[in-house]
């Protein structure tokens, strides 16, 4: 049997009820995002603990990304009596607009220990490059 020390955790349960703060699909709760460039990929790391892989959409639409996914009550047996339930359940939603620069037809994803890591590479007209200089005597006048 479990021991509770927090005498408000109830009180922020109850809260949390009323206020009706789980997600739902038409109102998802957002989801914590790291958001970095490594090399020649930008990289989009999304927390989903107790996420089931095909209970997760990433979408590209033009340049914005919607990653949407829902974590669901586990399935009990009928004799199981629920001491302390503090895990949201719910939908988790996070749109981000993708600079032209990324090139959002690769997009690669992978999903580990409750991590979604999108990798997508930078495009090859936004890496830098160099720029050849002609010689010549020709000089042009700019006038205002």
């Amino acid at each position: 049997m479990l021991m509770r020390t927090d005498p408000f955790r109830e009180l922020d349960r109850l809260t949390q009820q009323l206020l009706n703060t789980t997600g739902t699909w038409s109102r998802p709760s957002a989801m914590p995002m790291d958001a970095y460039r490594e090399g020649e990929e930008y990289v989009i790391a999304l927390d989903l603990p107790g996420v089931s892989p095909d209970a997760i959409d990433v979408d590209v639409e033009r340049n914005m990304l919607t990653v949407k996914a829902e974590r669901r009550p586990v399935a009990k047996a009928d004799d199981v009596q629920m001491e302390l339930s503090e895990r949201p359940l719910g939908v988790f939603s996070r749109q981000v607009v993708l600079a032209d620069t990324l090139d959002t037809e690769h997009i690669k994803a992978d999903y580990d220990a409750g991590v979604l890591t999108l990798r997508i590479p930078i495009a090859e007209r936004a890496k830098p490059r160099k720029v050849a200089i002609g010689g010549g005597t020709a000089h042009r006048e700019i006038s205002g």
